[in-house]
């Protein structure tokens, strides 16, 4: 279950968008991100993350894209209860196998 998010989806696109237009323009690059930030009431980590993120999802930087994390995470859950099934499995085997045991030796 993802956590809750602090900051609505439509400030969060806004934000996005203000920040790549200013990282195109080099007069504003530098303290741009930080007066979107001030103006829209974000941390500017925040942002910040959000940008590099989208950066990632558009192939502009190396890293792990938001489609693909969410697979990993997916993948990852996947796994846990396979590996929780397997115990369970191994377990009720070793069971009947005694209760099999058992009953031969009588």
């Amino acid at each position: 279950m993802a956590a809750p998010r602090k900051y609505p989806e439509e400030l969060r696109e806004r934000a996005i968008r203000k920040a790549v237009d200013l990282r195109g323009d080099r007069a504003t690059r530098t303290g741009g991100l930080r007066r979107v930030c001030e103006q829209l009431g974000i941390n500017p980590e925040t942002s910040r993350n959000w940008v590099s993120q989208v950066e990632i999802d558009e192939g502009h930087r190396p890293g792990v894209t938001t489609d693909e994390a969410r697979r990993i995470a997916e993948l990852e859950r996947e796994v846990k209860e396979l590996w929780r099934a397997n115990e369970i499995l191994k377990t009720a085997s070793a069971f009947f196998a005694a209760v099999e045991l058992d009953r031969k030796l009588k």
